[in-house]
C-alpha cells in the first residue's frame, strides 16, 4: 500500500503497516473513523482475527459507526460481549475534540476543533428554512494565500485525514441529534430492534471551509465516499458541493471519482486582478480554468457549476466586470450560477465591501443575461463564521491564554460548588 507508516497495535508483536488514511493517535490505538468497510476488515485481520471473523466484525462495526453514530464498542450490542473489550483495547471510534463552540444571533454555529496531534481547524453549520448546510474543512490552514480571505493568511500545517473530514459530519450530527433512535439492548438482531430515523436538519455539505480540497484530493475523495455510501451516512452526491480555487489537474478527477457539485472561486475576470486576489491564477489562468469547467463531468443545466465572486469595492465590481463575466460564461457555454458574496471584513484586511447599489447593479447585469446571480446573505459574521472569515482561534488567541481561561473557569466552578 502506498505512502504507509508503521503503527503498533496493542497485543501485536510486530507493527502493522497503516496507510495515512488513519488518524494518528498518541495512545497507539487505531481510529476506525474515516475507514471503509474493506479497510476495517484488513485492520481487524492484521490484529489477529481470522478472515471470516474479520469480515463479520467489520460489517457490524461499519454499520454502528456510520449508520448509528455509536462511538463505544460496549454499545454495539450485536457484537459478542467477549469481543468488545478486545476491540476497546486496540481500536477507537473517534470524534474531533471540540475546543470552542459558538452560536451566532442568526442561528449559525461554529466549532473550533483539534486533531489528536494538536492542530486546530474549524467547521460551520448554517441553518435555513428549507435546508441545513455544513461547511467543512479539508486542511489545517491553507496554501493559496488569497488576499481577501482570512483563512488564506494562515500557513498550511497539514492535510486532514479522511477520519478528520468525516468526523466533522459525524460531530454535527451528534450536536443536532440526528442519529437514528432505537433500542438494541434487548434484541440482538437489527430487525428485531426498535429503530427509527428522524427528519434531518443537516441536508447539505459544502467543502468550503479551511484549505483547498483538491490539494488533499485522495483524503477528500475517500471521506466523501463514506458520506455518500447508502450503507453509511447516505447523503446524495447532489447535496454535496466541493469548492476549488481552480486546481485544474484535479478537477476532472473530482468529477470522475467523486461526482459532487462543483463551485469555483472565481472572484475576478481580469488577469491582473485575479493574479492579485487569487494567486493561483498565475499558474492556472481564467480561460484555462473555464475550459476545465466546461469539461467537468456531470456539468449540465440541472447541475450547474457555481461561480463564487466576492464583491470588493473598486477592485472587481464595475459594470464592465459584470459584462466581462457574462461574456466569458457565454463563450464557454457554461451551465452556471454566480454567487455574489459581499466581502466579510476581518482585522487587517486591505479591502472594503462593495456598496449595496454597486452589488445590485452587478447582479442585475448578470441576471439580465439569463444567468442566475443571487447576492448571498452574510451569515455568522458576529462569530467570524462568514465566508472568508475562518481562521482558527489558535492563531487569534494563544493556547496558553485558553488554558488559563479554562483553569480559571474550573476553579470558579469549584468555588461555586
Amino acid at each position: 500500500m502506498a505512502d504507509t507508516s508503521l503503527m503498533s497495535i496493542p497485543g501485536q508483536v510486530d507493527p502493522v503497516p497503516v496507510a495515512r488514511d488513519i488518524t494518528p493517535r498518541p495512545d497507539g490505538r487505531v481510529d476506525l473513523l474515516g475507514l471503509p468497510k474493506k479497510r476495517i476488515m484488513e485492520i481487524f485481520a492484521a490484529a489477529g482475527l481470522d478472515t471470516r471473523q474479520a469480515k463479520l466484525r467489520a460489517k457490524q462495526v461499519y454499520h454502528w459507526l456510520y449508520h448509528r453514530g455509536v462511538t463505544e464498542f460496549s454499545a454495539m450490542t450485536d457484537i459478542a460481549k467477549t469481543m468488545r473489550p478486545w476491540m476497546e483495547e486496540r481500536f477507537i471510534v473517534g470524534r474531533p475534540d471540540i475546543v470552542e463552540a459558538q452560536h451566532s444571533t442568526d442561528g449559525t454555529r461554529k466549532w473550533l476543533l483539534r486533531t489528536p496531534d494538536g492542530h486546530d481547524y474549524e467547521m460551520v453549520f448554517i441553518p435555513d428554512a428549507d435546508r441545513g448546510t455544513l461547511c467543512i474543512s479539508s486542511q489545517v490552514g491553507c496554501t493559496l494565500n488569497c488576499t481577501f480571505c482570512h483563512t488564506g493568511t494562515m500557513r498550511l500545517v497539514r492535510n486532514l485525514t479522511p477520519g478528520e473530514i468525516v468526523g466533522q459530519v459525524m460531530l454535527a450530527r451528534d450536536a443536532l441529534g440526528e442519529w437514528p433512535k432505537g433500542r438494541m439492548d434487548i434484541a440482538e438482531e437489527e430487525d428485531e430492534a426498535e429503530y427509527r430515523a428522524d427528519g434531518r436538519l443537516l441536508t447539505n455539505i459544502v467543502l468550503m471551509g479551511m484549505g483547498e480540497p483538491l490539494y488533499n484530493f485522495d483524503n477528500v475523495r475517500d471521506a466523501m465516499k463514506l458520506v455518500m455510501d447508502g450503507e453509511g451516512l447516505g447523503l446524495s452526491r447532489r447535496r454535496i458541493t466541493l469548492s476549488t480555487s481552480g486546481v485544474i489537474p484535479a478537477m476532472e478527477r473530482c468529477g470522475a471519482e467523486i461526482g459532487v457539485n462543483l463551485a469555483v472561486s472565481l472572484h475576478a475576470v481580469r488577469k491582473e486582478v485575479r493574479d492579485e486576489i487569487v494567486p493561483l491564477n498565475k499558474k492556472y489562468g481564467i480561460e484555462e480554468l473555464l475550459e476545465a469547467c466546461a469539461a467537468y463531468p456531470r456539468a449540465s443545466n440541472s447541475r450547474r457549476i457555481t461561480f463564487e465572486y466576492v464583491m470588493l469595492k473598486d477592485k472587481n465590481d464595475s459594470d464592465a466586470d459584470a459584462h466581462e463575466l457574462v461574456r466569458l460564461l457565454k463563450k464557454y457555454d457554461l451551465p452556471a450560477k454566480v454567487n455574489l458574496i459581499p466581502f466579510n471584513p476581518w482585522p487587517g484586511a486591505t479591502y472594503e465591501c462593495s456598496e449595496p447599489d454597486r452589488i445590485r447593479s452587478f447582479s442585475n447585469i448578470v441576471f439580465e443575461a439569463g444567468i442566475s446571480a443571487p447576492v448571498r446573505t452574510p451569515r455568522g459574521r458576529d462569530i467570524d463564521a462568514a465566508c472568508g472569515q475562518l481562521k482558527t482561534t489558535a492563531e487569534k488567541k494563544s493556547r496558553a491564554q485558553r488554558d488559563r481561561e479554562a483553569a480559571a473557569a474550573a476553579e470558579n466552578e469549584m468555588l461555586v460548588g
